[in-house]
């Protein structure tokens, strides 16, 4: 799944970069903007925009204000501030979910068109529905690991955190990356 996020993403921010070079090259060089072209766009962007955010909540990487964990001391209270968070997320992402599927079916219902190429709006209506529930499907994933790790406690749970050197998922991408290099270095 890796493979399909890099290659997927990578070719999406290819395509609505190359769109906007065309755009600022015939609208500011050539003084014609191309016609459309703003309605084509919109269509990989919202999907970049909303396989990002699938992709962050796979990874567990998305944007999180974690201030409750300075004060936590063991890895068994911070799953379980992480069971909490997850479970509210999980409810306000079910419900938004809901919402998204009763647009997705006003959007198939009325099969709107753009205005000048006439293209489905469908195409990108659909994006939100998608993203809002493999966003949900990753939540509740991440939350039955947690909970799972609750169940088998073992010496890790009442493990003390470190406050000043935290182990999160970018130390260990850095440090990933880091051996790699030093790999590189020697061979």
């Amino acid at each position: 799944m890796e493979t399909f996020f890099r290659y997927t993403l990578t070719l999406l921010i290819s395509t609505v970069a190359g769109f906007q070079f065309v755009q600022v090259i015939t609208r500011y060089v050539f003084e014609t903007p191309v016609m459309g072209l703003e309605e084509v766009a919109v269509i990989p962007t919202l999907w970049l925009y909303i396989l990002g955010a699938i992709n962050a909540s796979r990874e567990d990487t998305q944007i999180r204000a974690n201030v409750l964990d300075i004060f936590l001391d063991t890895e068994r209270a911070r799953h379980i501030l992480l069971i909490i968070s997850e479970t509210l997320s999980i409810a306000i992402s079910i419900w938004l979910t809901i919402w998204a599927w009763d647009y997705l079916n006003y959007a198939w219902r009325v099969w709107k068109e753009t205005p000048t190429l006439y293209l489905p709006t469908f195409i990108y209506d659909s994006a939100l529905f998608t993203g809002l529930l493999f966003m949900t499907l990753f939540t509740g994933w991440h939350l039955l690991k947690n909970i799972q790790f609750m169940i088998k406690g073992g010496p890790s749970a009442d493990q003390a955190v470190d406050h000043d050197y935290p182990d999160t998922s970018e130390v260990a991408e850095f440090s990933v990356l880091d051996n790699h290099e030093e790999g590189r270095s020697r061979g």
